[in-house]
């Protein structure tokens, strides 16, 4: 009887060895392998999501490049290749003329250069009605020079007659000594 439970008892531990040699060797590294092919497959579903929520957003993206190419493709032309200062600050009291307005101070300023563009700071101080004012900036907007308006400041008039004096610093540009050529 011994003997028979004995074998038996081999029987279980080598069945028990077996199954652990079967967990332990081949179930838990499929597994694991299972798992880590499942996290990359959500991976590549969750890639080709975004690709494809970024493929819809292609269209209007181009459409957003064309409008700012067609923003932007008057600019080299803006930049008159000479500084043609004077006939600026002409232009410049033409319009505040133009529009009404009185006390005119028109002043170049420093000079900047950077990688063959240069700008000049102009400081512009007049007086008038808001509305004019606001036409006057309109009207420099329109120019076929490149203006960056820096700073406006805006005062009421000490009559409080309706009249605005403003002062402003702009910015006009030409091409450097090295952009030409």
């Amino acid at each position: 009887m011994l003997f028979r439970e004995r074998k038996q008892l081999v029987i279980y531990v080598a069945a028990a060895v077996i199954v652990g040699g079967f967990v332990l060797f081949r179930y838990l590294p499929l597994r694991k392998s299972k798992n880590a092919f499942e996290q990359a497959k959500a991976a590549q579903t969750l890639a080709i999501a975004k690709a494809s929520a970024q493929g819809q957003q292609l269209p209007a993206l181009k459409e957003q490049l064309l409008t700012l190419q067609q923003a932007v493709a008057d600019y080299e032309v803006n930049i008159p290749p000479q500084r043609s200062l004077g006939e600026f600050l002409h232009e410049i009291a033409d319009l505040m003329n133009e529009h009404d307005l009185t006390e005119q101070v028109v002043q170049p300023g420093k000079e900047v250069e950077a990688k063959g563009l240069s700008c000049i700071l102009i400081n512009m101080q007049c007086k008038g009605k808001l509305k004019h004012i606001f036409e006057f900036f309109s009207s420099l907007q329109m120019l076929d020079r490149l203006v960056r308006i820096e700073q406006v400041k805006l005062g009421n008039d000490k009559d409080f007659n309706g009249e605005v004096t403003m002062g402003t610093k702009a910015f006009i540009y030409y091409k450097g000594q090295s952009g030409q050529g």
